[in-house]
């Protein structure tokens, strides 16, 4: 008998109490392993991610959390020709397995870069700008992000083993959630190896990752309103999982991705001997047979001009004809089986049932492999009849599509939403008006859309490529989630309140300086001082400096900014704004930076940016200008001898009114 697949459960490895179901190998019917979860203690499970593993990954601000995914992703780099081996027992070829193993791999690494970037080096995240409660500033709102006590529990589909556990375990992470993987069990041996390497690895906390291999169980049961499950597969398991006691009254939050109908739209202005022609042809047989047409994103309807349609029926069906179908072993072949023989079967008929309104146009051919043994199926292209229902209805989860014609834009938007909601589309057009169209017709259908032209082309990731900084998911139809999104992926996973607090009290809630909170003007001035030192809070106030004509009219001459504001007085003082020469914006600014900067060498090392600039109040030659320079952020760079320190400036004139404000961004070192 072959291995018995183990969880990893509170800490240890489990052995079923049972011999367990055998799982077969895609391409030769040989016995992989065999899976159970029998004897599983599922409770215990839930009380280790929420008692042990997630106290230890909310220790850890974002920063480091997402330092850890990093060294997680070079750790399993290094080992993926251990994975590549084993994946081929899926039916995955090489170029599979990259878009599995690999894809998985750059998403931990975007993860990890995206929470060093765009996240706090804090437990809090503030999400928009304050708002003032009351009329003098004392009581005001912030809206925060924080982690939820609870445990993600991930339900995934056979085709991504590798992928589709990390896509959804990054996230959750950087957010502060331990997670409970439950892949699906056809290809659960390439999950399980992957989790193993990690356990071993032992660069994330315990309680950071468990592992659920065979049955889910009463899982569910062990969930509450902290906890939630992302769940990728069937549309009637989704149903089922939705009226599940725990969803339904328990307060469990359910994100799914399932069925999807996705279609791909040539514009009318394509024709053959365009290069739009041949990426709309390539694209549709790449989507055909890449992991076998096993893909949520692959393209199911293909939907064409109908003057056109003949001629790229007959195109697309003759660069399938040229793909070979076999082992994927064999270096060869382009495209392997599915996953198992039930697998192909659920595809056949659902081939049947297109038939009844579709004509075969290519039909199941010959293969290179033991079809009685292996879950081979070659390509299958079929035409949809006028008026056919089923092609928006029924998906066939394999190397299977079927063209539909339109005669106008509105028609071909029609047909997409027949799908219901779809995961990804894509409108192949070098047209703009037509894009635009089609992208306004089809995007409240889809959770993704791609625009593909000569000119994106050569850095386009196609149709079905997932991206971990956009969203993936899609309204109706697919699921109505929305997974990934750079750091929309994370605070999905957190709770978002509404703080009603003094400043000050936001200042110590949010680590962020808050305006109209305590400021501390230092005897020495604040660029003197290091990250070790340095305060939030901590402030400079300068001296006065007049602004005079002189200095408006050698900085339009200098710069080149003549506009009649700075530099014609009777054009000036009939502007209702001005009601005379005023001084550039620009010109404050740089002013400013004059009044504050301490020009020795010191901790500060260097400005990067300046965010959020506004002028509020037009400054008139002989006027005043002083600034008010205090610490709002610091965030140190793990990685770095340095951080990042963010500074509230405030530029007040003569009379005290805010003439400018903006944040001036700054590198500074970690030690004087």
């Amino acid at each position: 008998m072959t291995r018995l697949l183990e969880s990893y459960a509170a800490g240890r490895w489990h052995t079923a109490s049972t011999e367990g179901h055998p799982l077969l190998d895609a391409a030769t019917g040989e016995e992989v392993a065999r899976i159970s979860s029998a004897g599983l203690d599922l409770g215990a499970m839930a009380h280790h991610a929420r008692t042990v593993g997630g106290p230890a990954i909310r220790e850890l601000t974002f920063h480091e959390r997402a330092l850890l995914l990093k060294e997680l992703a070079t750790h399993l780099t290094g080992l993926k020709d251990e994975f590549y081996a084993l994946s081929l027992a899926t039916g995955a070829t090489r170029r599979d397995s990259m878009i599995d193993i690999d894809g998985g791999f750059g998403t931990v690494f975007s993860y990890s870069s995206k929470g060093r970037r765009e996240l706090p080096n804090d437990h809090v995240v503030c999400d928009g700008d304050l708002e003032q409660l009351g009329r003098t500033g004392v009581f005001l709102g912030q809206h925060v992000h924080t982690s939820r006590p609870g445990v993600a529990v991930q339900i995934n589909a056979f085709n991504f083993p590798v992928w589709g556990m990390l896509e959804k375990l990054a996230p959750a992470f950087i957010a502060g959630l331990p997670s409970i993987v439950k892949p699906a069990s056809q290809t659960a041996y390439l999950t399980e190896l992957v989790v193993r390497r990690i356990i071993e690895s032992r660069i994330l906390p315990e309680g950071s990752l468990q592992l659920l291999s065979g049955s889910a169980g009463d899982l569910l049961d062990h969930l509450g309103v902290q906890d939630s499950v992302a769940f990728t597969g069937s549309a009637h398991t989704a149903g089922i999982l939705r009226q599940h006691p725990s969803v339904l009254h328990g307060g469990v939050r359910l994100q799914v991705e399932a069925d999807s109908l996705n279609c791909s739209v040539l514009g009318p202005d394509v024709a053959a001997g365009d290069p739009e022609w041949d990426l709309f042809v390539k694209g549709v047989v790449t989507e055909m047979t890449a992991k076998a047409g096993q893909k949520c994103t692959a393209i199911r309807r293909v939907i064409v001009p109908s003057a056109v349609a003949d001629e790229m029926t007959d195109a697309i069906a003759a660069k399938l004809s040229s793909i070979t179908v076999g082992n994927p072993d064999d270096e060869s072949v382009r495209m392997g089986p599915l996953a198992s023989l039930a697998q192909r079967e659920e595809v056949r008929k659902a081939v049947e049932a297109l038939r009844s309104s579709c004509d075969v146009v290519l039909d199941e051919g010959e293969v290179d492999g033991d079809a009685e043994r292996g879950a081979f199926m070659s390509p299958v292209l079929l035409r949809a009849r006028a008026g056919a229902v089923e092609p928006h209805d029924v998906e066939p989860f394999g190397p299977v599509s079927t063209v539909m014609t339109y005669d106008s834009l509105e028609e071909a938007v029609t047909l997409a939403a027949r799908g219901k909601g779809s995961l990804a589309g894509s409108v192949i057009t070098h047209d703009p008006e037509v894009a635009r169209t089609l992208v306004l017709g089809l995007a409240p259908w889809h959770g993704r859309i791609l625009v593909l032209d000569r000119d994106d082309a050569p850095e386009s990731t196609g149709h079905g490529s997932p991206l971990p900084m956009l969203v993936h998911g899609g309204p109706g139809r697919a699921g109505g989630g929305e997974e990934l999104g750079g750091v929309r992926g994370v605070l999905h996973h957190m709770q978002r309140s509404a703080i009603q607090a003094s400043p000050d009290m936001l200042t110590a809630i949010t680590g962020r300086w808050t305006r109209g909170s305590r400021r501390t003007v230092t005897p020495e001035h604040p660029f003197r001082h290091s990250l070790a030192t340095l305060r939030i809070g901590d402030t400079i106030e300068s001296e006065p400096r007049v602004i005079s004509l002189e200095d408006i009219d050698h900085f339009s001459e200098f710069t080149g900014d003549t506009f009649y504001a700075h530099t014609d007085p009777e054009a000036a003082a009939q502007n209702p704004l001005f009601g005379g020469i005023v001084a550039h914006g620009y010109l404050i600014v740089s002013m400013a930076a004059g009044l504050f900067v301490d020009p020795a060498p010191g901790p500060v090392l260097a400005n990067f940016g300046v965010d959020n600039l506004r002028f509020l109040t037009p400054v008139k030659a002989g006027d005043s200008i002083r600034v008010m320079l205090t610490v709002k952020q610091i965030t140190p760079r793990s990685s770095a001898d340095y951080g990042e320190v963010r500074w509230d400036a405030l530029v007040t004139n003569a009379d005290d009114e805010p003439v400018a404000t903006y944040d001036v961004l700054t590198l500074v070192a970690k030690e004087a």
